[in-house]
């Protein structure tokens, strides 16, 4: 049985190394902070302040007027740039989109002709370029509309569609955003941090002076996963109560006693996955690129970025047997709908058999690797 004492002890010892060790701080104060007020505030997805200049060959009050359209914080100021100047500036990248309204352009809509406005658009912002330029469009058909009309009219549809968005009722990215990322970073430090606490025991050499103690693999994997649990378990609460409610005003509709619970249960898991990664990787090098094969699916699949139910059955339940699945439910649940552990309890469950799989395999694996290097 581990010694509760040792266990303790070369827990300090691991605070202590990670202390004196400036690349680490620096990341764990980076990944809760700065990280998660970026990873918010940066919206690739949403149409906003995006760059376009218009091209009018017209310059009659209807090619006025759809110019006058695009304002903040969709589109910065339309830029007035003649043809000439079209290759160059999206060359350049200086403009999104570039709209050309072609010459005669009123008088050829007032006759109950089709004339063509050419939308030009840097597609490689693909996120603004796909969304702007439907939006554009609509904008357009809008302005001559109205115009045609003396009056701005919306089609009769034949059934009403009353939308009521819950949990977000503004659709605001800001409040998805951070609340993942600090999902994202509790399971990339609690894996880097362990895995890197084993291979600096190696490098340095001070593995050969714990086999010559009194001590048990047991009880160094033990006081590895709470030292290091506890680092990323205060972090992720500052992180929630400073940044995300603090700084970028995300309301959190849950517990984050019951969350922090279930970060505890995930920190079991994920920093038992990341001794069990030190094990097999010889150096930091080496346990870099592992962990990168295993970070990114991990991530991508878990349904953090995309909800699962879009992804292939196969994926779906492949990724049941990683844990970071089962923390993005039960943190979207908590945060996000307020859910009780009536709501959770399957995904705690599920954490628990898989951070205690993960321990065992993983302590299998380190008892091997200490009998190799004795």
């Amino acid at each position: 049985m581990p010694s509760l004492s040792n266990t303790y002890r070369l827990g300090i010892k691991e605070l202590w190394s990670l202390i004196r060790d400036p690349v680490m701080l620096v990341l764990i104060v980076h990944a809760f902070t700065l990280a998660i007020y970026v990873s918010a505030t940066a919206m690739p997805e949403t149409l906003n302040k995006a760059p376009i200049a218009i091209v009018d060959e017209d310059d009659s009050p209807l090619s006025q007027r759809i110019a006058a359209a695009f304002f903040l914080p969709n589109f910065k100021p339309p830029a007035m740039i003649s043809l000439a100047d079209i290759d160059s500036g999206m060359d350049a990248g200086k403009y999104t989109f570039v709209l050309d309204i072609p010459p005669n352009f009123q008088r050829d809509v007032l006759d109950g002709k089709s004339p063509a406005v050419q939308l030009n658009v840097d597609a490689t912002q693909m996120g603004q370029a796909f969304s702007g330029s439907n939006y554009i469009q609509q904008m357009v058909l809008g302005e001559v509309n109205e115009f045609v009309l003396h009056y701005r009219t919306s089609p009769v549809e034949p059934v009403e569609l009353a939308l009521r968005a819950r949990f977000n009722p503004n659709l605001n990215q800001i409040w998805f955003g951070g609340l993942m990322e600090i999902i994202n970073n509790v399971t990339m430090l609690s894996i880097i941090l362990t895995g890197a606490a084993l291979i600096r025991e190696r490098e340095h050499g001070t593995i050969e002076h714990l086999l010559v103690m009194p001590v048990t693999p047991t009880e160094i994997m033990l006081a590895k996963i709470w030292s290091m649990s506890v680092v990323v378990l205060f972090s992720s609460a500052f992180s929630l109560v400073f940044v995300v409610q603090g700084i970028l005003q995300v309301p959190i509709e849950g517990s984050l006693g019951l969350f922090m619970i279930g970060t505890v249960l995930h920190l079991f898991a994920a920093t038992s996955m990341g001794i069990w990664m030190a094990t097999l990787a010889r150096s930091m090098p080496q346990f870099g690129l592992l962990a990168v094969l295993i970070l990114l699916p991990l991530q991508m699949l878990s349904g953090n970025s995309s909800p699962r139910e879009s992804m292939p059955e196969a994926v779906q339940n492949a990724m049941l047997l990683a844990p970071t699945t089962h923390f993005v439910i039960l943190a979207q649940a908590i945060l996000f709908r307020g859910a009780g552990l009536a709501a959770v309890w399957p995904q705690f469950l599920a954490l628990t058999i898989i951070g205690a799989s993960f321990f065992l395999i993983a302590a299998a694996q380190l008892r091997k690797s200490v009998t190799q290097i004795g």
